[in-house]
């Protein structure tokens, strides 16, 4: 369908996918998705309330003994037929994507719906190793080994800025390990997390496997988190919304796993390629309009570099076009909502009576007056403990501050509660290598920053959160490890009875 997608009539039954089937919400209130780049309603619908996430879990439950009692190979081969219907629908994919978000649709096509693809590809294949540690007589008497087993069902919540991705994230692992699950999505951008779930059924992935619950946070996020039958959470979002998903969880004693909030420092010592540390940093800080947890956004420069980078990161941020985010030739498109800019807006405006704002800083007017643009921004001379350098601004924004000794870059990088994603930029090994064993962070690229694979795990330290997102590191947040012993004695008695019989 591509362009020509009608959203109002796809999902004309509403924005609950239940049993395999869209359905209304019962909540009573209804919502709109808004394109953020024309402020225009592209669909309305009621809002999921606590009964129809008690139908998702319910319908979640049944199919659990199904899908977990069914092989390896046939959770794999469903999941091979689910990535070959997403990459058939990849146009609409993207096409929705940039609808609901204002994501540029060079950035849907070339990121969010391939990448998607790609984790769907590898959960495929991820489904037939699920490893445990060898069988092995351990004490000489005993063969133990390790079973691997679904857990149940799981409640996930997941964020606006990549609705897509993010879906995938939450949703992959859980159903390769046997698990069935509700997802919540961002009210705001629910769309392709619909849809993604309606390319599951088209495979042939079973009724009730992946559900999807689209409400409020307070009403149907809390009531599928506290849900007695749901046995494991995934919440990817703030740090502080991620507080309350883990009150609420541990409550219930339920199994966690927080991807929250970030502040990714950008190292650049005097050694590296300044062209390509330029670069890297506009690019890295302004992926997604820099609504992404691991964007660079505190740059820290070696002072000999220092005036250089400022200049060369402030003349090609001016360069970049901002514009209709189905343009092929628009490189940033607004922010998810003009509240979220507004917000972004207001950090830069406090900042500017400590420190420097060398570019950006405003809203475009003219044809984008009515979107929710903002200009990429460079902020100079604030200090370490200042707001804009300790919060998460999450918004095209970049801070520029020196440093002189090695010591006290990696120090400064280390200077925030969160530790999600790092990079340096050095042409020494041994500096590189220092800064992936200090800088204390989920993930440190060196002389890049932002690039995934799904082979790799994701998630941070600190108040970024614990667990890992992709790679066949995940099933350690939705599988249970089981020891199993064999005795091997054929003996009634066991030496290590006179414990508890004496010498009798």
């Amino acid at each position: 369908m591509g362009n020509g997608i009608q959203v109002r009539d796809r999902f004309a039954d509403g924005a609950q996918y239940i049993g395999g089937k869209l359905r209304s919400g019962t909540s009573g209130r209804h919502h709109d998705v808004v394109n953020p780049a024309t402020g225009e309603t592209v669909y309305s619908y009621e809002l999921a309330g606590t009964a129809d996430v008690d139908a998702a879990v319910a319908a979640a439950r049944e199919a659990f003994p199904g899908w977990s009692g069914a092989t390896p190979a046939e959770r794999s081969e469903a999941m091979h037929r689910f990535a070959a219907v997403l990459a058939e629908q990849a146009d609409d994919f993207a096409y929705v994507e940039s609808l609901q978000c204002g994501k540029p649709i060079k950035l849907s096509t070339e990121f969010d719906v391939p990448g998607t693809v790609d984790n769907t590809s590898f959960f495929a294949g991820a489904a037939r190793h699920l490893e445990g540690k060898s069988a092995a007589e351990y004490d000489g008497d005993h063969t133990s080994y390790v079973r691997r087993e679904a857990i149940g069902v799981v409640g996930s919540i997941a964020p606006w800025n990549y609705p897509l991705q993010m879906a995938a994230w939450k949703i992959l692992p859980a159903v390769a390990a046997g698990n069935t699950i509700v997802l919540k999505p961002a009210e705001i951008t629910p769309l392709t997390s619909l849809m993604f779930a309606q390319a599951a059924t088209e495979a042939g992935i079973p009724d009730g496997v992946i559900n999807i619950v689209t409400g409020a946070g307070k009403d149907a996020g809390e009531h599928l988190v506290g849900h007695p039958d749901v046995v494991m959470t995934s919440f990817t979002g703030s740090t502080a919304v991620g507080k309350r998903v883990a009150e609420i969880a541990t409550s219930t004693v339920k199994r966690l796993h927080l991807e929250l909030g970030g502040k990714a420092p950008f190292v650049v010592f005097d050694d590296a390629d300044l062209e390509a540390a330029v670069n890297g940093a506009v690019a890295g800080a302004l992926i997604n309009t820099g609504q992404d947890c691991t964007a660079a956004t505190r740059a820290y420069v070696q002072r000999p570099l220092y005036d250089a980078f400022v200049q060369g990161v402030a003349a090609l941020m001016e360069t970049v076009r901002l514009g209709d985010p189905f343009d092929p030739s628009t490189d940033l498109g607004p922010l998810i909502s003009h509240a979220q800019r507004d917000r972004v807006a207001g950090f830069v405006e406090r900042a500017r009576a400590y420190a420097t704002v060398v570019t950006g800083g405003e809203a475009p007017g003219g044809d984008l007056a009515a979107g929710a643009y903002y200009r990429p921004t460079l902020v100079a001379g604030a200090a370490q403990d200042s707001e804009i350098v300790q919060s998460e601004i999450f918004g095209p924004v970049l801070v520029v501050l020196p440093f002189d000794t090695d010591d006290e870059g990696i120090h400064l990088a280390n200077d925030t509660p969160y530790g999600l994603a790092a990079s340096a930029w050095s042409r020494d090994l041994y500096r590189a290598n220092r800064a992936t064993r200090e800088i204390k962070a989920g993930c440190v690229w060196i002389n890049d920053h932002i690039p995934i694979i799904s082979e790799m795990p994701h998630g941070g330290y600190k108040a970024s959160g614990f667990g890992k997102d992709m790679s066949s590191y995940s099933f350690e947040e939705y599988t249970q490890v089981k020891h199993v012993m064999y005795d091997n004695t054929a003996v009634a008695r066991k030496d290590w009875h006179r414990t508890i019989f004496g010498d009798r």
